[in-house]
């Protein structure tokens, strides 16, 4: 560089030009230049580095689902079918609560707890979204099963929970038919625990049919009872509706086109809420805004810095 100069500028010209540059100076202004650009594009990614405790409170209710998961659960005069409905609307359900610790049963003539109570609403609905009618052992419907799951359920929990003050509350999304033994007994363990039934109907009046498919979607035929013929299934409306008032609750209903999750969520508001306890978790601190600082730094000084020392007169 200095030759390319030299070959336009005589020697004494170039020295009184270069009169006062201080080579140094040079250097840290782009050295603190280049620095500060590559800090600021750091800070832009926003790393996170150690961590820091958050305490979060949760008031709610302890809410458990029980899930109908019966071959009639598969009849379509509700669309896209009664469990594919009832699937939708408590994920809009999950989605709308604030707190409340859910879980979830699924059962036939056998129940399952297939989520325990829980405030990760994200895993119950991983859950939910794999339950299906084959996945069950049976096809009928037994609400006395349902119902001594959730009482194990409800009593499972450690002394902090039991203590929460908390509303305990059932929730039964079915049609309605059942086929299983007596639930008086069952009943009665719920409601010695303080637990309100609600149950959630599906279906219609007039009932459909139960259709069935093979693995790659497409329509074999009809579900067909031990005398051959084709089986059609109705909502129990009265069944569930005496369910739930003997369970100190209420009785809702689900159609096309309508919810009866959003009358039930209003009802849930009314209900006791307790204070579950105080989480704490950990999670990663955000660190950009001290990239950004020394970045922004560094970039003023390989701005401003001078390379250039006093001249002498």
């Amino acid at each position: 560089m200095i030759d390319k100069r030299k070959t336009y500028f005589g020697e004494k010209l170039l020295q009184k030009l270069r009169k006062g540059f201080w080579p140094l100076g040079k250097q840290i202004r782009h050295v603190s230049l280049y620095v500060g650009l590559a800090l600021l594009i750091i800070a832009a990614a926003g790393p996170k580095i150690g961590t820091e405790v958050r305490e979060v409170k949760r008031q709610g209710v302890d809410l458990l689902v029980a899930l109908d998961l019966s071959a009639s659960m598969n009849a379509e005069d509700v669309k896209p079918s009664r469990l594919e409905k009832a699937k939708y609307e408590i994920t809009r359900m999950i989605e709308k609560l604030q707190g409340d610790r859910v879980g979830l049963i699924v059962f036939t003539g056998e129940a399952y707890l297939q989520s325990p109570m829980t405030l990760d609403y994200s895993a119950l609905r991983l859950f939910l979204n794999i339950a299906e009618t084959n996945q069950m052992p049976t096809s009928s419907t037994d609400f006395s099963a349902a119902m001594e799951t959730a009482a194990e359920a409800f009593d499972s929990g450690d002394e902090e929970e039991q203590s929460s003050g908390a509303a305990k509350v059932l929730m039964i999304i079915s049609d309605g038919e059942n086929h299983g033994e007596d639930y008086n007994t069952a009943l009665e363990q719920l409601r010695e625990q303080n637990v309100s039934i609600y149950t959630l109907g599906l279906g219609t009046q007039s009932g459909s049919t139960i259709p069935l498919y093979d693995d790659s979607g497409s329509l074999m035929g009809y579900k067909r009872g031990e005398d051959g013929k084709v089986v059609n299934t109705h909502l129990e409306a009265e069944v569930l509706r005496s369910l739930a008032s003997d369970g100190n609750g209420e009785y809702y209903e689900i159609r096309s086109g309508s919810s009866g999750i959003d009358a039930f969520l209003g009802r849930l508001d009314e209900l006791q809420q307790g204070e579950f306890a105080s989480q704490e978790y950990a999670d990663f601190k955000n660190q950009f805004q001290w990239l950004a600082g020394f970045g922004l730094l560094f970039v003023i000084i390989g701005i401003t810095f001078p390379y250039y020392t006093s001249k002498e007169s």
